[in-house]
Parts: structure tokens; C-alpha cells; sequence
């Protein structure tokens, strides 16, 4: 359902990310995991055509994103890490403009606007502007426009910032209802606990290179230890000697 292919980005002498290459299947939940500057949030915005690659090709659906942007693009709902959302809208406007860049029909439309809000529990405010949401609240706002399409693929960079626990445990339930329906989710977080919790699959970036892919058990095999994935992503991702201050803090 997603491919990329020998994907490479660079900015002017900066390789932000480096002959990528990855498949992520319908039905699966795959976790994108890297520390800061790895190349995670540059991936994405490639993958969602924020961003022109400077070399590869990404595969929404069987369509390439480079000459067929609107057929791929049409498959896929995005969650950025920081909700973009215009505030002098109401929430019921906001997803009616929302609803109008998809060509939605407009009856179909205003009744999935309002079976979303119910789901995330905004219908309340539905009328309000959304200046006057709060951080969580307007989170659930672009979770609610992402999905408003029905697309057959999610792509969510850091889906739990600024979510309360009620706002979290609902979108992972999301998440899980969502690949059993055979939506595929790619997903990019710094909670090693909600990618152990939640992914089918998961892939570990470094410096723009892709260094671990797999399983739990496959992750495992591939570091070396029979842990938990913080375990994993330390050994594989932290300098020798940070790994000695925190095994001396732990003990």
C-alpha cells in the first residue's frame, strides 16, 4: 500500500534522508522511530508531497506521488505533528472546507462531519471557533479532518502530543479498529510504549538511514537482546557513552 523506493533528500550538503527503502502493507500499523533530526518528520512530508525528493520514489496505492499526485494523495489522510487548523472557523466549518477540497458530496459530507465529531467528542463544540479549542481539542480537529475522506491510508507524525489520556487511549482504539478494517497506518513517534503497544511492524532511523526494520522478535534478534523496545532503541540509536551514564543512573 506504501513503497518507497531508494528515497534520498538532501539539503544543499545535509542528507536528511539517505536510499530509503520501505513497504508497508494494508492492514498493517508500522512505527516510524528515530531520535530528533533522524529524518522522521522529512520521510513524512516527502511521503504527503510537502516536500520534492531529491532522488526516489514514494507509492501511495500503486500511484506515484510524482506523476499521479492527485490519485495518491486522494488515498491518504494526514496527521501532522503540530495541528494546522484556521481559527477563525468553527469546527463545523472548518470540516465542511475540508469536506469541499475532497469533492465530498455535501449530504454525505455533513453526516460523517457530525458521526466524527460525535466519535471524538467535539460535537458540542462544533460551533465554536476554533481559536477557542484547546491544544488536544484541536489535535482531534485535524484527526477528524484526516479521516473525513475515508482514506486508505493514515499517515500521523506524533500522534499523541498535546492528547489527553481519554484523547490517547481513543485514537489508538482508532488506530487498531482501522488496520482491522485493512487501512494501513504509518505512524511516527517518540512514545517507544505506544509503538510497542500498537505496531504491527517497526522501523528505526538513524542519521537518515534506515539501521533496524521488523518485528518485535525480529528487533530483538537484530540488537541482540531479549528486552523491551526502549532497550532496542538505545542500544541501536545512543553513542557508547550515553549508554554507560544511563546504565550507571539505572544502577
Amino acid at each position: 500500500m506504501i513503497q518507497l523506493r531508494h528515497l534520498t533528500k538532501r539539503f544543499g550538503s545535509l542528507i536528511a534522508v539517505s536510499n530509503l527503502c520501505l513497504q508497508v502493507q494494508e492492514g498493517e500499523i508500522f512505527g516510524f522511530l528515530g531520535p530528533n533530526g533522524a529524518g522522521k518528520t522529512t520521510t513524512i512530508r516527502v511521503m504527503m508531497g510537502l516536500l520534492k525528493p531529491t532522488s526516489g520514489q514514494v507509492l501511495l496505492g500503486g500511484h506515484d506521488l510524482a506523476t499521479a499526485p492527485l490519485k495518491a494523495k486522494a488515498l491518504c489522510g494526514f496527521i501532522p505533528d503540530h495541528p494546522f487548523v484556521y481559527d477563525k472557523l468553527t469546527g463545523r466549518e472548518f470540516l465542511r472546507f475540508v469536506g469541499g477540497l475532497h469533492q465530498l458530496e455535501p449530504y454525505a459530507c455533513e453526516a460523517r462531519i457530525e458521526e466524527l465529531l460525535d466519535l471524538f467528542t467535539l460535537a458540542s463544540w462544533g460551533d465554536d471557533l476554533v481559536e477557542n479549542y484547546s491544544h488536544g481539542m484541536k489535535q482531534r480537529l485535524v484527526v477528524t479532518s484526516a479521516l473525513l475522506h475515508d482514506p486508505q491510508m493514515l499517515v500521523v507524525d506524533e500522534p499523541m502530543v498535546g492528547m489527553d489520556p481519554i484523547g490517547a487511549r481513543l485514537l489508538k482504539s482508532l488506530f487498531r479498529s482501522l488496520a482491522a478494517k485493512g487501512k494501513t497506518i504509518f505512524m511516527s513517534t517518540h512514545s517507544l510504549e505506544v509503538a510497542q503497544e500498537l505496531c504491527d511492524r517497526i522501523g528505526i532511523i538513524l542519521e537518515g538511514r534506515l539501521i533496524a526494520l521488523g518485528t518485535m522478535a525480529e528487533l530483538r534478534r537484530q540488537a541482540g537482546t531479549d528486552l523491551g523496545l526502549e532497550d532496542i532503541f538505545l542500544k541501536l540509536t545512543a553513542a557508547p557513552d550515553l549508554l554507560e551514564v544511563i546504565e550507571a543512573l539505572r544502577a
